[in-house]
């Protein structure tokens, strides 16, 4: 069984950066793929970022590309997204989460077997 710990939410302000953190354990996590995503007060939960197991391919929700990045570290079973020139409409709850499957469909929540508790970011103008 997979569990997933993410770290490093809070509040910042407008333009300001913050890098969330997800610690995985159990068996093989690194050869899980690994997903960002968020949900908003009384929106639905949406794709942000994803990455392979290896590393080697990524994707991006249009609305954070060129500002988030999304990397990981299999020798310290983590993966991380730093997040820069934040907006307010950034503020959400963050979710990582793993899956065993690579492909397009890895930027929908439902490709996820596997989902952390959550971390709050909030962006204050």
């Amino acid at each position: 069984q997979v569990q997933l710990v993410e770290s490093g939410g809070g509040l910042v302000q407008v333009g300001g950066s913050l890098r969330l953190s997800c610690e995985l354990s159990g068996p093989t996590p690194s050869r899980y793929s690994m997903g960002w995503f968020r949900q908003a007060p009384g929106k639905e939960r949406e794709f942000v970022s994803a990455i392979s197991w290896r590393g080697a391919s990524t994707y991006y929700a249009r609305s954070v590309k060129g500002r988030f990045s999304i990397s990981r570290d299999n020798a310290k079973n983590t993966v991380s997204l730093q997040m820069n020139s934040l907006k307010p409409e950034d503020t959400a709850v963050y979710y990582c989460a793993a899956t065993s499957a690579w492909s397009e469909y890895n930027v929908r929540s439902n490709t996820y077997n596997y989902w952390g508790q959550g971390t709050q970011v909030t962006v204050s103008s």
